[in-house]
């Protein structure tokens, strides 16, 4: 999954890929990057290959949608269901496993030109694109929609900020000022169809932060704020079939003003997406066994139940099946305002991660994960563990010695929240609870709504002090292959906000700081690599996070469902890709 900074690939080049595998046919001719059903194909080429139009793609998932607004979410599985409806300036490659991480075009007409110093980036989209209703898509539009996403004083808490931390721009709220247009100076429009980005220093990755949702195009007359989550104007395939029903359902039909020639992301095979929300998991899994549903929407894999009835079936299930490391890290934020660094500490010696990682799933579940980087993201040392014990079963000792250390003899008593609806994240805190109370960490467990999660309970600043929230269950795959792209977000003290926040454990350490910064300006991809490997050894000092495994999730495919694949850069199915044959 090693990206190097200008390694992009052309808008035909992207396309060819997909369309290769596919053939010319109902049923597709197999390609290269073709293989037909059987266990784990999905992960490294593309199943059931076809080009058939038609029918209903349906999906489910236990929560919701942190936001269906594209300025406003960070779920990867909201990301990758958004572009259904929302055109980005640039994407990922349409193709399976790590050729999914390279860029490529979308709304851009090429891609982006920096500067000699890599602080300004020009980026052209190409001309005559159009929303749904059959007015033109313009450069204006998505300059307002990273203005809406990034600069709204907490009206859209859920989405990153990666504009805001790296453009050139002073504080201000689209929804306070008189003339946002004016008021955003950092992003210029010098005509219809080009934008001018202009950066506080140099970043040689920024032209990944363009891949984002809030690159969607948004007019500035048709935001309606928190509201607009509820029918989003569409730039992709499909529009939305009636309003958004949070809790209830999403349904999705063909946008008659999309051009399938500027798109080479979405091949848009169904007739209709439907989304049903809130079904229990086991429910979930069952009727994708049946043929009853096509796709679990949260890409997280089937729930512990099913899997152990796949394990001990596996003679009739496997060629269903699909088993990827997906580059995910599953793991524990430990609250850096509500526990001091000793007591951290104290919670990585105690760990049973044994435990935790049978928790997971065992093996099926992911490897066992002692540090922060992903071993796909370069700068990675997954050999390296600062909190070792016999057989992973825990350090009592040295968790006794830093529980005195912090003043906590006897132990203490915190919570842990979990996602609900998240079987494996419960799971996950069920082991801690027990691993801990061997040194007298009492743990209490709550549950709170995985559609809030970050924006008012674990990561909200005021929610974490006042209920004793010492630690929180997560997950995080990488925004884009790199150390900067998988851990900025969840390490760096500018990351951290009031609601919204992914920095969840809040660390905000001058020296991982220095060397965030450090990484913006850095343009040889070894010397960020070395950087982002001394970035992985502060944080686990620091014990703010508390690394679980790294992610292989178990995927149910039927055999209806066409042109399945995993995506690195998703870290589930590609979803554009998908297509049903129920003949």
């Amino acid at each position: 999954m090693r990206k190097r900074t200008l390694g992009f690939v052309a808008l035909g080049a992207a396309a060819s890929i997909f369309l290769s595998a596919c053939g010319g046919g109902d049923t597709g001719e197999s390609g290269d990057a073709a293989a037909a059903a059987g266990y784990d194909a999905g992960s490294t080429q593309i199943v059931n290959p076809s080009d058939q139009t038609g029918g209903t793609l349906r999906y489910a998932i236990s929560s919701d949608f942190d936001s269906t607004d594209p300025g406003d979410t960070y779920y990867g599985f909201s990301w990758n269901f958004t572009r259904y409806y929302a055109r980005t300036l640039l994407a990922f490659t349409p193709a399976p496993a790590e050729a999914s991480t390279e860029l490529t075009t979308d709304l851009a007409a090429g891609m982006p030109e920096p500067n000699e110093n890599f602080t300004e980036w020009t980026v052209k989209i190409q001309e005559g694109l159009k929303y749904e209703d059959g007015s033109e898509i313009t450069a204006q539009d998505i300059k307002y929609a990273i203005a809406r996403s990034n600069y709204n004083g907490g009206e859209l808490p859920n989405g990153p900020r990666y504009f805001e931390s790296s453009l050139d721009q002073e504080p201000f709220n689209v929804y306070d000022v008189d003339d946002p247009m004016a008021t955003f100076t950092a992003v210029e429009t010098p005509d219809d169809y080009t934008l001018v980005f202009h950066l506080k220093e140099s970043f040689s990755e920024f032209p990944y932060i363009l891949t984002q949702p809030q690159t969607a195009p948004v007019p500035q007359e048709a935001d309606r704020g928190a509201l607009y989550r509820e029918n989003v104007l569409s730039s992709g395939p499909y529009k939305f079939d009636g309003a958004y029903e949070p809790g209830v359902k999403l349904n999705l039909v063909r946008n008659e003003h999309w051009d399938p020639e500027t798109d080479p992301i979405r091949p848009a095979l169904p007739d209709e997406v439907t989304v049903e929300i809130g079904v229990e998991q086991n429910e979930i899994d069952q009727r994708l066994v049946n043929g009853e549903l096509d796709v679990d929407l949260s890409g997280v894999g089937v729930g512990p139940a099913m899997k152990s009835q796949f394990l001990q079936d596996l003679g009739t299930y496997e060629d269903n099946l699909d088993n990827p490391l997906s580059g995910a890290l599953r793991y524990v934020n430990i609250h850096t305002p509500v526990l001091d660094t000793a007591c951290r500490q104290a919670i990585a010696y105690a760990a049973d991660r044994d435990s935790l990682h049978r928790a997971w799933g065992g093996d099926t579940g992911g490897d066992l994960a002692t540090n922060l980087l992903p071993p796909t993201i370069p700068g990675s040392d997954p050999e390296a563990n600062l909190y070792p014990s016999e057989d992973n079963k825990g350090d009592l000792e040295a968790a006794q010695e830093k529980l005195e250390e912090c003043g906590e003899p006897e132990g203490f008593d915190t919570v842990i929240a979990v996602r609900d609806g998240r079987p494996n994240d419960l799971a996950t805190a069920e082991s801690l609870q027990e691993s801990l109370k061997r040194v007298g960490i009492e743990l209490e467990i709550k549950t709170f709504p995985a559609e809030d999660f970050f924006a008012q309970y674990a990561g909200s600043q005021d929610y974490v002090r006042e209920n004793n929230i010492g630690l929180s269950v997560s997950g995080w795959i990488p925004d884009w292959a790199s150390g900067y792209g998988f851990g900025y977000k969840i390490t760096a003290g500018d990351a951290i906000q009031e609601t919204g926040n992914y920095n969840t454990s809040e660390l905000d350490d001058p020296e991982v700081n220095e060397l965030w910064d450090q990484a913006l300006t850095t343009e040889d991809p070894d010397e960020r690599a070395d950087i982002y490997g001394q970035i992985d050894t502060l944080v686990m000092e620091q014990a703010a996070i508390l690394p679980v495994v790294f992610d292989r999730a178990m995927f149910y495919r039927s055999d209806e469902l066409t042109n399945v694949y995993y995506t690195s850069s998703y870290a589930m199915y590609d979803y554009m890709a998908l297509g049903v044959n129920r003949g």
